[in-house]
């Protein structure tokens, strides 16, 4: 069954302003440093960052974002001030949260699944299974157990991050990402962390809850280039530094494939014709469009393969497995995208980014 016959208002709306302004004008963008001096992906000295990674959480390796406090400071300073930091102390007593753990039958947001996922990081511990935080360092970088030695270990007592030879660095970070780290040097790394929650993948929680289904006017540079930012490896935690135009450019475009990819994922769970089923099919169509009208302007060969997986797909109720497949090879595009083509190639893009006075 089709699922964009029957758009809700707010949809309508997008979609007509988006028929207006040909896609581009409603984009809003993210991101942290240009891949210029990068290797190609797949060469033998290629970044390892640059390969694809899930997030892994094992709660028996999550150490808290105190151990990364040492050394990232100013990172966890700026997170404290952050919704993400701050969830952990006020969700559970928000009426809108409680009114969906009433509909579910939820008797502790911190230990259902339906919310930990995406508002808590969890530990394991002698008390058992528990909440230690919001959404923290290692909900994004992995759990941290078995890589935090191997990620600060420059190659002796002396030897520091700026004196640390290529070689080394390099066996560092394979090591370091072998070991479950996720580096988001690569910008669709950064898109993925931030959709897979923002777009709210569970239908249950959507239809029945009532939670939205998801941030719909999300946008990563938007949302990350403001209170979230925490650039401060280059200034060793002086300066919280704004990405450079050409990372920008990079997140702007990065988080338009993201955001298709997700949707679609979203959408390949839907199995009625409802708020989350319609609302994701029809994000993913204006992710689609959107991407189209920023290819329009860049001429990228990765953004027409991207967009032709889109095109043989159908948004439909119960199409699991073709919408997963085409969101899995889009993710595969969009981190080839983000390793292969710098920023200095996407200056087409520049007068659509959100400027600062739009950044969250």
């Amino acid at each position: 069954m089709p699922l964009l016959a029957q758009l809700p208002q707010p949809w309508k709306r997008i979609t007509t302003l988006l028929v207006a302004l040909g896609g581009l004008s409603l984009c809003v963008g993210m991101g942290p440093s240009d891949n210029t001096n990068r290797p190609s992906s797949g060469s033998p000295n290629a970044d390892p960052r640059n390969a694809e990674s899930e997030v892994h959480l094992n709660p028996h390796e999550v150490i808290g974002f105190q151990n990364c406090e040492k050394c990232h400071a100013s990172e966890v300073a700026v997170w404290k001030q952050t919704p993400h930091h701050e969830t952990f102390l006020t969700m559970h007593r928000r009426p809108e949260a409680q009114q969906i753990a009433s509909k579910l039958g939820i008797a502790s947001f911190k230990n259902d699944s339906a919310c930990i996922k995406c508002h808590y990081t969890m530990q394991s511990g002698h008390q058992g299974m528990q909440a230690i935080s919001g959404i923290s360092c290692e909900s994004c970088h992995g759990a941290a157990k078995k890589w935090l030695d191997v990620h600060h270990n420059y190659g002796g007592d002396k030897v520091t991050r700026e004196t640390e030879s290529p070689e080394h660095r390099l066996g560092r970070l394979r090591s370091s990402l072998a070991a479950g780290m996720r580096n988001p040097i690569n910008v669709y790394l950064v898109a993925q962390s931030c959709y897979r929650c923002h777009t709210v993948p569970d239908e249950r929680l959507v239809n029945v809850g009532g939670h939205n289904p998801g941030s719909l006017d999300f946008e990563l540079v938007s949302w990350s280039q403001g209170t979230l930012r925490h650039n401060f490896v280059r200034s060793k935690g002086t300066s919280n530094a704004p990405s450079s135009p050409e990372r920008l450019r990079q997140l702007f475009v990065a988080g338009m494939i993201a955001d298709l990819e997700f949707s679609l994922r979203a959408t390949a769970e839907a199995t009625e014709k409802a708020n989350f089923g319609i609302t994701a099919a029809s994000r993913a169509a204006r992710s689609a469009k959107r991407l189209a009208a920023a290819q329009s302007k860049l001429q990228q060969p990765l953004l027409d393969e991207i967009l032709a997986v889109y095109k043989d797909v159908e948004l439909k109720l119960n199409n699991q497995q073709q919408l997963t497949a085409a969101a899995d090879a889009i993710a595969t595009l969009g981190i080839r995208f983000a390793a292969t083509v710098p920023g200095s190639q996407l200056q087409a893009i520049e007068p659509f980014i959100p400027q600062q006075d739009r950044w969250k």
